[in-house]
């Protein structure tokens, strides 16, 4: 059985900051790209950004030069460093990792998500 815990989200002023953290627990051979997606009522799901095992990074348009992923590989944690944050950056915020986990195939596992709200 593997856990994504998301932890951080909150309420916050518009320009403000928030880091968002996020450990992928059980019996985790080897963890392949981590990153975060988004989902705004009423929205479709958006693929915020992406780590790869090597650090290769990769962000939407709408928060590059705002938000930094960043990993803990020995952790098994990924991070979401959000600044300048806007109202449109209103959403609940889902991690993700590509794992290979005892005994199943390779596959993509999601936490539950935390509520980011950031007003006007």
């Amino acid at each position: 059985q593997v856990q994504l815990v998301e932890s951080g989200g909150g309420l916050v002023q518009s320009g403000g900051s928030l880091r968002l953290s996020c450990t992928a627990s059980g019996s985790i051979l080897r963890s392949y790209a981590m990153g975060w997606s988004r989902q705004a009522p009423g929205k479709a799901r958006e693929l915020v950004a992406t780590i790869t095992s090597g650090g290769s990074t990769n962000y939407a348009d709408s928060v590059k030069d705002r938000f930094t992923i960043s990993r803990d590989k020995a952790k098994n944690t990924v991070y979401l460093e959000m600044t300048s944050l806007k109202p449109e950056d209103t959403a609940v915020y889902y991690c993700y990792a590509d794992l290979l986990v005892v005994p199943y195939p390779r596959n993509f596992y999601w936490g539950q998500g935390t509520q980011v709200t950031v007003s006007s």
